[in-house]
């Protein structure tokens, strides 16, 4: 996603508690398979960023990837509610799944493989390579038709985010609640019942971030298969709509759902949260591209960035309220323009697994953590598909 976040200064770290080697980090860290359900740097590649070289800006890179361990990433198709006006949707939809077809993968064989399955995934790191899957986020994309879900899902996509920060059609979302003007649905519409039944019957995980709350029930009464959250926090520690209440996140492990957690600093700290709700407000009503620099430029100097342990305390509150099988990463990185400090980019990753030890996790914790949910998920979703 494109979130509007800022961030200045670095807030200090607490004192850990149960120090660990660094060959524990690293034997711990190689024998994970690292699966990231949400990065955005689609988004810069689309038009003609190189992956395959260090980049001095944004989050993501192949020399990254490779330092920090990351096994398989959920490229996002991400479309801007923009694309609405003018039905220019799929069409916006196809560029993005191009972009990781031709300019990732096929662009860089030696690096990643293009992924549909868990069983690809597994396979793609056996080759020692990155595993590239496609989500679309925004179910605009398909422009409320069946048939370009089912063309999506033959082109690779493997989750689709039922909403963005807009509401659509079929499905309310979590963005515009109390947008003066937006027709809401209480949920989901028949129509987006029904498209939440082709995704199961398909094989497509449904993704609830970015849902209203209300939209969020009605999908997982309606959904056979479990559900993921592809890049969400908890809104217990950070009280925003984007993410999850602890009811929600019972509820989603009690069907074998994941909850991936999201690295936005505004989702992870409610000072951020806080600090930046009044420059989100007005940076939705700016005009120009010079009032939204000058809005970003205040805010870099007077909102707080999250750190860190506020990563590793949306993972605890997560594992606690839905239990250590309910839990994932979904970074956002490249989507966001305030990340964590200590999980700057994702070379950073081997941070999070020696904070993730010192918190107390066993290896057998971080590899579910890591990857192991999604792929059991995954398994699930596909299993649901072929009854």
């Amino acid at each position: 996603m494109r979130a509007t976040v800022w961030f200045c200064g670095v807030l200090a770290m607490s004192a850990q508690t149960h120090p660990v080697s660094d060959e524990e980090v690293a034997r711990v860290h190689s024998s994970a398979l690292l699966i990231d359900t949400h990065n955005d740097v689609t988004s810069r590649t689309v038009t003609g960023f190189d992956i395959g070289t260090r980049a001095g800006t944004g989050h993501t890179d192949v020399p990254r990837l490779r330092e920090g361990g990351v096994g398989a990433v959920f490229f996002a198709a991400y479309v801007a509610a923009s694309y609405v006006e003018g039905n220019r949707s799929a069409f916006r939809a196809l560029e993005m799944i191009d972009t990781v077809r031709h300019d990732i993968v096929a662009g860089h064989p030696d690096v990643f493989v293009f992924a549909r399955t868990a069983g690809e995934i597994e396979a793609a790191r056996r080759q020692g390579k990155i595993a590239a899957l496609i989500g679309i986020e925004g179910g605009h994309a398909i422009e409320n038709s069946p048939r370009l879900l089912r063309d999506f899902y033959d082109l690779g996509v493997r989750y689709m985010t039922l909403t963005h920060a807009n509401t659509n059609a079929w499905a309310d979302s979590s963005g515009d609640m109390g947008r003066a003007g937006v027709e809401h649905h209480n949920g989901l519409t028949e129509a987006g019942k029904e498209i939440v039944r082709e995704m199961n019957r398909l094989g497509m995980m449904v993704d609830i971030s970015h849902v209203a709350d209300k939209t969020f029930w009605d999908v997982l009464e309606v959904s056979r298969a479990p559900v993921i959250a592809s890049h969400s926090s908890c809104r217990a520690l950070a009280n925003v709509p984007r993410n999850m209440t602890d009811e929600m996140i019972a509820a989603l492990a009690k069907k074998g759902g994941v909850i991936q957690i999201n690295f936005a600093c505004e989702f992870l700290s409610q000072k951020s949260a806080d600090a930046g709700a009044p420059l989100i407000a007005r940076s939705y009503a700016a005009k120009t591209k010079e009032e939204r620099d000058a809005i970003e430029a205040e805010a870099a100097r007077l909102v707080p960035r999250a750190t860190l342990d506020d990563v590793v305390a949306h993972i605890d509150h997560a594992v606690k309220v839905g239990g250590i099988d309910a839990v994932g990463i979904g970074s956002d990185f490249d989507g966001i323009n305030c990340a964590p400090a200590g999980l700057d980019d994702v070379s950073r990753f081997p941070n999070l697994t020696r904070a993730l030890l010192e918190k107390g996790y066993s290896a057998t914790d971080i590899r579910k953590i890591y990857g192991g949910n999604t792929l059991r998920l995954m398994r699930a979703v596909e299993k649901a598909a072929a009854r």
